[in-house]
């Protein structure tokens, strides 16, 4: 009778078991203190100064409503796994940004939009590449990475898989906005690239966990069935507790090939660099000028955004009481 107990127990144990759930449980956080700091960039590339003062002030109020949102969160004890979800969601759907609403076109006129997120305690992350009608791209990857045992899904995989999550998926006109549609019609006329911007977030909370995640509409005129560094873990994002949190952006052929990503951690843990030396050293000489910028938070709570292009929209938020937006160097 005893064995017998057991053995129901045990079956009992095996159907319940859920190794995702297993893996998060063996996650150590320590207890909160009052400190916190959160990055985020809305793109980098060549951004006009000459722009009217209405539009850089309507872009320098995004990007304090998208910090805000992020900050509270923090401010709040809420994760950083919650504030970079967030904060991304809104870039999704503010359509001066190319993320979500707001995308730029491909080639031929439609739109395939990826995103990743990584949570820097056990390097557990989730992204989604071409998917074409989920309006939050970043809570489909967070999804990958919470619900499967998979790291990246795209395009009608990740899209089916958005269904059998809940999510209600939107025509492609959902992401249609004036302006990307005129920069379409400028490249088909010209055959130039457009610019290509993304959107990103790295965040240190209370209990010393970093996070990272990006979402991008990808490059104006892109091939259909292209995937720049966005979706890419180690290339585009990257999250590690030993080192730092970083998203990336700009020319995203580039960022893959070096790996910038990961390399920024990579260079703090095995060369012994600072944040700022590691972040300096890839952006201004493994990469070109105007190849674009990142992001980055230690898990110190120190922070950098270099950039070697024109501009980058950014901004930081952090428990000391820091709160700035800006544009340009």
């Amino acid at each position: 009778m005893k064995s017998l107990y057991i053995f129901s127990f045990m079956f009992l144990f095996y159907l319940s078991y859920n190794p995702l759930d297993s893996a998060r449980s063996k996650k150590i956080s320590k207890k909160p203190d009052s400190s916190y700091t959160i990055v985020i960039h809305g793109g980098a590339g060549t951004i006009d100064k000459s722009m009217p003062d209405s539009i850089k002030q309507s872009y320098l109020n995004s990007l304090s409503e998208a910090l805000t949102i992020g900050r509270n969160i923090l401010k709040n004890g809420g994760t950083s796994m919650d504030a970079v979800e967030n904060v991304i969601k809104y870039f999704e759907t503010n359509p001066q940004f190319n993320a979500g609403i707001g995308s730029v076109f491909t080639a031929d006129g439609t739109h395939e939009m990826d995103a990743s997120i990584m949570d820097g305690r056990d390097l557990s992350c989730g992204a989604v590449a071409g998917v074409q009608h989920v309006p939050h791209p970043i809570s489909l990857a967070r999804l990958v990475m919470d619900k499967t045992q998979h790291v990246l899904l795209a395009y009608e995989g990740a899209e089916k898989f958005a269904e059998k999550m809940g999510i209600k998926l939107v025509p492609q006109s959902y992401f249609d906005t004036p302006e990307r549609y005129k920069q379409w019609q400028e490249y088909r006329k010209k055959l130039e690239a457009g610019k290509h911007g993304t959107v990103g977030c790295v965040a240190l909370d209370k209990y010393g966990n970093l996070a990272a995640g990006t979402s991008t509409g990808g490059m104006t005129g892109k091939l259909p069935g292209r995937i720049g560094d966005s979706p890419l873990i180690g290339d585009g994002t990257y999250a590690n507790n030993k080192t730092c949190a970083v998203s990336c952006t700009g020319w995203g052929e580039k960022f893959i090939k070096y790996t910038v990503a990961y390399n920024v951690s990579a260079l703090m843990e095995y060369k012994g660099m600072t944040l700022k030396q590691a972040a300096d050293y890839v952006i201004y000489k493994q990469l070109q000028p105007n190849d674009g910028g990142l992001i980055a938070v230690d898990k110190n709570g120190n922070y950098t955004t270099p950039f070697n292009t024109s501009g980058m929209f950014r901004g930081v938020a952090a428990s000391s009481g820091k709160f700035v937006v800006n544009i340009w160097k």
